[in-house]
């Protein structure tokens, strides 16, 4: 899967010590400070612990955010703004411009459901948080209605991308594979429409990604529509959709070359040396020789001038972004704890030059082997 995936590089973010001193007044405001800082620097951990799963990391996410919506939220469910809101400021890099094979069925289950997890996290934020920000969002940065899209999409997309891979491996109707494959291609496509008006220097190198996974999956949707064909005794047809589907293979190889010759941000996906990758070719021209020669035998079709128009609907393994929400507030905030923290004893001079144990740090994620690579058995 690292072989497949194109990932910007992780977020880095300066230490929080939530050491509000003179400022929290009782051991219970104290606590949930302690608390607060502890389970974030659990959180960060995670991220680059390659034995993390799923589990471990909704766990810790929900113990943060459930204690750090004590500094957001109104205990008494008012509109008003907790007063503890300014008190703390976080700083992060910006991703563009700061800084597994033989995979089981339950690991593709786990990948799929946390694709689509994140694609609704992502649109949770966007909606409902993002346009909260004190501070406005910079155009092109991390927050901007561009890149928030095109996370979402390209999430929704990579999950899709399991559903084919197991669709394949179940031989399931190919009708079923070309519309999933194209439904996947315009997602990709969609994705890079909205880098497209971000500078090429910080986005070039995802969009080549972006480019590269649309024409691949243009090419899967033109193999199994012309598999379609064929079986309605449509035969020049379905050579004519083959031999496309050659032209849109052809063009994802040229682009993974670019990719790869790319500089930019993120991890380089190597996804022509993938085994899923490398069977498509090999299907493309022996599914097209067989066509051809079924028409020399059988058929005597005529092959149009233009490819068949690939008007094609899945009614199944469409991924659409689970619904998220925050955790509830912890239980350890309540008015007497919120009381407890006494804004005017804060120290007067907050902005003051960074310390170098404030300073944002590059977060380095584990370089994780693959072992032989055999492509994508999930069933």
């Amino acid at each position: 899967m690292t072989h497949w995936f194109h990932r910007n590089p992780l977020k880095a973010t300066a230490p929080v010590s939530f050491n509000f001193y003179g400022v929290a007044t009782t051991p219970a405001a104290t606590k949930v400070c302690n608390d607060l800082r502890l389970s974030r620097t659990r959180l960060l951990e995670l991220f680059t612990d390659s034995s993390c799963n799923p589990e471990m990391m909704k766990n810790a996410t929900d113990l943060y955010f459930s204690l750090l919506q004590g500094f957001i939220l109104s205990l008494d469910d008012s509109s008003q703004e907790c007063k503890l809101r300014y008190i703390q400021n976080f700083k992060w890099t910006d991703t563009l411009q700061g800084q597994v094979p033989n995979i089981t069925e339950d690991e593709a289950k786990d990948v799929h459901r946390s694709l689509k997890i994140a694609a609704g996290i992502f649109k949770h934020l966007k909606e409902s948080h993002i346009p909260k920000l004190i501070t406005p969002v910079e155009k092109g940065r991390d927050l901007e209605a561009r890149l928030i899209d095109s996370y979402i999409i390209q999430c929704q997309a990579e999950a899709q991308e399991v559903t084919i891979a197991r669709a394949i491996e179940l031989k399931h109707n190919p009708g079923l594979i070309a519309a999933l494959a194209y439904e996947t291609a315009n997602f990709y496509q969609k994705a890079d429409q909205a880098l497209s008006s971000l500078d090429p220097t910080y986005a070039g190198k995802w969009r080549k990604y972006l480019n590269l996974k649309s024409c691949f999956y243009m090419a899967y949707a033109h193999c199994y529509h012309g598999q379609t064909l064929l079986a309605s005794d449509k035969c020049g047809e379905a050579i004519r959709s083959l031999q496309e589907s050659e032209k849109f293979f052809a063009k994802a190889e040229a682009l993974c070359k670019e990719y790869g010759e790319t500089k930019g941000p993120g991890t380089t996906a190597k996804p022509s040396g993938h085994l899923f990758f490398r069977k498509l070719g090999s299907l493309v021209k022996n599914t097209l020789e067989k066509c051809q020669r079924e028409n020399g035998f059988i058929y005597f079709q005529k092959v149009p001038a233009e490819a068949p128009q690939l008007e094609l609907k899945a009614n199944y393994g469409l991924v659409e972004p689970v619904p998220f929400e925050f955790p509830a507030l912890n239980a350890h905030w309540t008015p007497e704890t919120l009381a407890a923290f006494d804004l005017t004893k804060r120290p007067k001079d907050d902005t003051a030059k960074p310390k170098p144990d404030e300073e944002v740090k590059p977060l380095k994620e584990p370089d994780i082997k693959p072992q032989k690579d055999s492509g994508c058995q999930i069933s």
